[in-house]
């Protein structure tokens, strides 16, 4: 039975044993795992509610159809809906078993845009293994769980809790039963209801679907052409073969998120919420690739909190000073100068690592509600098999609050999407430089920005950023560490796995090499952000289209960013809060939530 429900979910646990879930104008399905329940979702569908149009197929408890007829039953909704809409993608979201009948899926339709989300997907079970777990549950009586559950209860620690770990202990087989049963008891919350609807003869059935429907998507795990994201949780994977999941993250278009203090039952986690993966990873899309502008969502305000919490420590630690410029040109310790309606261009530059960026992002969102798309290396946004770059996971929460890989493309998009978007000409060799270039600046000689800035008429806020040499100390630079060998060989191996953007450049500009800069931490200095007068570029778009005319403009955009550096290591000299321990004494007297002050504006 299909039943639309449009935005919002209307389910009774009791009749899913197997769940189809269907977004419109996305199909979306969701497939129940080892449960049968799809009890996941129920955490889930509120946040799902807001993105998609939900369709749900229900199944009756004691169905008991073949793993290929539920691929076929999928197969003809896909097909259909792929018929209706054939430029949108579908989504497939599979857990354990869901996962192998996604894939199966998958394979058997190359020709149509699928996205598969796999929470723990289970792509083999060896018949050795699986054996004796089925022959300890045939001697099981059949109304074990529920006459625990009643009388006994499932409380950790329990005296019957104690004895069925120790008998399940005894053997390799049973310590497998021990880990599917024992992840059902520790879901406590949803316990009830999965032992009504998991009798023992259900969960027979499951585990010889279970082996039907991995040994088919197993076979076909090379052809696959899907978009495909796969969900690992840390704890109790016992039915999930590694070897397998490395074949997948192979693929040219998988990627991995692991959760690492999660258990099997991914989705009713605390903390898990399926939105933000697919957001985090980029994967919602319109089309038939993901579009940075117009697929991108903004971040809720859990996500925003959990950024603002990543970033809260160096915060802490740095109390950054923020300063803009008003109209009259007055310098105020705040974003009062900062236009609220865009298209605004800012550009700067780059302390080591480009630490400064997320922090002002946060800021930015914080006190004037302005999400800044800050444009970054193409390496966070880019799986490189067999690479040794980081993951792109490490990623995730810069990306969920707007960053974009830096592009023409993408630069044109968001100024023409009347943007807030931070631009650094300098680039990695900025964020990269060596011993004592501090605050130098690393700009290509000419640049297009000023030229593509006018066509939308954005205004261009020069700005600079000081405070790295009051936190770090550079010890080992890439000067140094290209003189020892291995280091050597490791920078010359992630560099030609990266994206060199400056190819064109000659000389130090084209020296984009990446390497992990040897760093030593201070006692805490304090970092200042200097937002310049605005230069507007609106009704110039004739004069700026000369190139001349556009250098100009460029070459006044980088001598103010050198005063705007200037003026901060000018002015950080008399601020009595540079060091942390008054800071700490202030804060000891005034309370945390105070601002910290700094030198006297006035002398601007």
């Amino acid at each position: 039975m299909v039943v639309r429900l449009g935005g919002s979910l209307r389910w009774n646990v009791a009749h899913a044993l197997r769940d189809l879930l269907f977004f419109s104008t996305y199909l979306f399905f969701k497939i129940a795992g080892i449960d049968g329940t799809g009890l996941g979702l129920i955490r889930q569908h509120k946040r799902l509610g807001q993105m998609f149009d939900i369709w749900c197929l229900h199944f009756p408890v004691k169905d008991r159809t073949p793993a290929r007829d539920l691929v076929k039953l999928i197969e003809k909704t896909v097909r259909s809906e792929h018929y209706c809409l054939p430029n949108r993608p579908i989504y497939l979201v599979g857990e354990s078993i869901g996962a192998s009948l996604a894939l199966d899926v998958a394979a058997s339709n190359p020709d149509i845009d699928l996205v598969l989300i796999l929470a723990n997907p289970v792509t083999r079970f060896n018949s050795i293994m699986l054996q004796p777990l089925l022959s300890l549950l045939e001697i099981l009586p059949d109304g074990l769980p529920s006459l625990i559950l009643e009388n006994f209860g499932l409380n950790q620690g329990s005296p019957l809790t104690k004895m069925f770990e120790t008998m399940l202990n005894e053997t390799d087989a049973a310590q497998m039963a021990r880990g599917l049963l024992g992840e059902l008891f520790a879901t406590s919350s949803n316990l009830p209801t999965l032992i009504r609807i998991f009798p023992k003869d259900t969960l027979l059935w499951k585990l010889q679907l279970l082996k039907s429907a991995s040994a088919s998507a197993n076979s076909q795990m090379d052809t696959l052409n899907a978009q495909i994201l796969i969900l690992l949780s840390g704890r109790d994977q016992w039915l999930m073969n590694k070897e397998d999941i490395e074949r997948l993250h192979a693929l040219p278009r998988c990627e991995v998120r692991e959760f690492e203090n999660s258990g099997q039952f991914l989705f009713l986690e605390d903390g898990v919420d399926l939105v933000s993966i697919i957001k985090r990873a980029y994967y919602y899309r319109h089309g038939k690739s993901f579009d940075y502008i117009s697929d991108y969502i903004p971040p809720s305000p859990f996500e925003f909190k959990e950024y603002e919490e990543s970033q809260r420590l160096l915060t802490a630690v740095t109390s950054p000073v923020y300063l803009s410029t008003l109209s009259n040109g007055a310098v105020v310790r705040s974003l009062a100068g900062i236009p609220s309606e865009g298209p605004v261009l800012y550009v700067g530059n780059h302390m080591l690592l480009g630490m400064e960026l997320h922090a002002t992002a946060a800021h930015f969102l914080k006190e004037r509600n302005i999400l800044l798309r800050g444009l970054a290396h193409p390496l966070m946004f880019t799986k490189t098999t067999g690479s040794k770059l980081p993951d792109v996971q490490l990623y995730d929460l810069f990306r969920i609050v707007g960053a974009v890989p830096v592009s023409g493309m993408n630069f044109y998009k968001l100024l023409r999407s009347n943007a807030h978007v931070a631009l650094y000409p300098g680039g990695v060799r900025e964020a990269l430089h060596r011993k004592g270039e501090e605050y130098k600046l690393f700009w290509p000689e000419h640049s297009e920005f000023v030229r593509i800035a006018s066509k939308f008429g954005a205004k261009i806020i020069p700005f600079g950023v000081v405070g790295e040499d009051d936190v770090f100390e550079m010890v080992l630079d890439y000067n140094d560490q290209m003189k020892i060998p291995f280091l050597k060989n490791f920078i010359e191996e992630i560099t030609q796995d990266s994206v060199n953007l400056r190819n064109d450049e000659e000389g130090e500009l084209g020296k984009q090499d990446l390497h992990v800069p040897g760093i030593i931490p201070k006692i805490p200095g304090r970092f200042y952000v200097y937002f310049g007068k605005p230069i507007e570029t609106k009704g110039r778009k004739k004069e700026l289209s000369d190139k001349e005319n556009a250098h100009e403009v460029y070459l006044q955009v980088k001598s103010e960013v050198e005063n705007c550096m200037t003026y901060l290591k000018m002015k950080r000299e008399i601020d009595p809060y540079r060091n942390i321990l008054p800071r700490l004494l202030y804060y000891l007297s005034h309370g945390l939530s105070s601002q910290i002050p700094t030198f006297d504006l006035r002398d601007h």
